[in-house]
């Protein structure tokens, strides 16, 4: 895979392209660049297969130079040394991402995952989506990417009504009788929806408090949600799902 990394730090970039040559050695870097004009010029001569790209640079951003690109045919791994919206966004579009400093074990992981995305020859369409959702300014109630074997589902986060985990998987139940499995751990999921009204009920549930229809006092505590299921509310999450729905 031809790669195109971009940083306006020249530490992190060579740090970055030392860690590909050693792990990841299916990737070619083509070109580096420090600014997204000189990244523009550079995507638009080398036509790469993978950006490595971070988000703030000075005044300028990564999304700043997707917004000028009118084709992606690429896939994008940001690298960031912040956890702040920007990162929200990248999370929400279920694209993929590496925080400073890059750790060898998940930037393979995320060349991999980058991989099978290309191969599938769907591109543009999680940036797009992503871009969309920047631009709105961080939305109430926004839609999360749920990407499955064929598909990517876009989905408000008030039609779903809970979510379980299963091992390393989640499964999503949505408002409308729908049942998707992805395969992402539900930490990852409880992290991304709790500032959007949901909570951790139990280890392997969680649960959007804009459908809970009652506290059930059987087996020590349960949840009835609107379309009739039961969750289970372990016992050291007791009292925070009791504030949190202001028992």
């Amino acid at each position: 895979m031809r790669a195109i990394l971009v940083d306006d730090e020249a530490a992190n970039l060579e740090n970055l392209k030392i860690l590909l040559d050693k792990h990841c050695p299916n990737i070619k870097v083509v070109a580096i660049a420090s600014n997204i004009d000189d990244a523009f010029a550079k995507v638009n001569l080398h036509h790469p297969d993978l950006l490595f790209l971070d988000i703030q640079m000075g005044k300028t951003t990564g999304f700043d130079l997707l917004n000028q690109l009118i084709e992606k045919t690429f896939e994008v791994v940001f690298v960031t040394a912040y956890d702040n919206y920007g990162i929200q966004a990248v999370k929400f579009a279920a694209l993929d991402y590496l925080l400073k400093p890059v750790d060898p074990d998940e930037l393979k992981a995320a060349v991999e995952k980058a991989e099978i995305r290309i191969k599938s020859k769907i591109h543009g369409e999680q940036l797009n989506f992503l871009l969309s959702q920047i631009k709105k300014n961080e939305p109430s109630t926004p839609k999360i990417a749920l990407p499955q074997q064929h598909e990517i589902r876009y989905v408000s986060v008030d039609d779903i009504i809970r979510c379980v985990a299963d091992n390393t998987y989640t499964f999503f139940f949505l408002a409308n009788g729908d049942k998707i499995l992805i395969s992402k751990p539900l930490k990852e999921y409880s992290d991304l929806l709790k500032p959007h009204g949901f909570v951790r009920a139990h280890q392997s549930h969680l649960a959007n408090l804009k459908f809970v229809k009652s506290w059930l006092k059987e087996d020590g505590g349960m949840l009835l949600m609107n379309n009739g299921d039961k969750i289970p509310v372990s016992k050291p999450n007791r009292e925070m799902v009791k504030d949190m729905l202001g028992k």
